[in-house]
């Protein structure tokens, strides 16, 4: 069982981007059957080790994310089918 109690998704603005992932991580999370989860969108200047269990962001930003811990990045941010996959594998772990 994963120990992932929250993610921050982000961009680097922290608004447009970032709630529309944190919309389809919520739904995805929803479709997985995964609860308990908190999920908040942030800039990338909120990206640090400890202000997530894991960060999910663009795939261009993951080098960033990495640095901070556990992440996930994505080509298409807006796809719920992506989001899906990347969240089942991560919480496999």
């Amino acid at each position: 069982m994963s120990d992932i109690k929250k993610i921050l998704c982000f961009c680097g603005s922290g608004l447009g981007t970032s709630f529309v992932m944190e919309m389809n991580i919520k739904k995805a999370l929803a479709n997985l059957g995964i609860e308990g989860v908190q999920v908040e969108h942030s800039t990338i200047d909120d990206v640090m080790p400890g202000a997530a269990d894991l960060f999910v962001c663009s795939a261009e930003l993951l080098p960033r994310a990495e640095k901070a811990g556990k992440a996930i990045g994505l080509k298409n941010m807006v796809a719920v089918k992506e989001v899906q996959e990347k969240l089942a594998e991560a919480f496999a772990e």
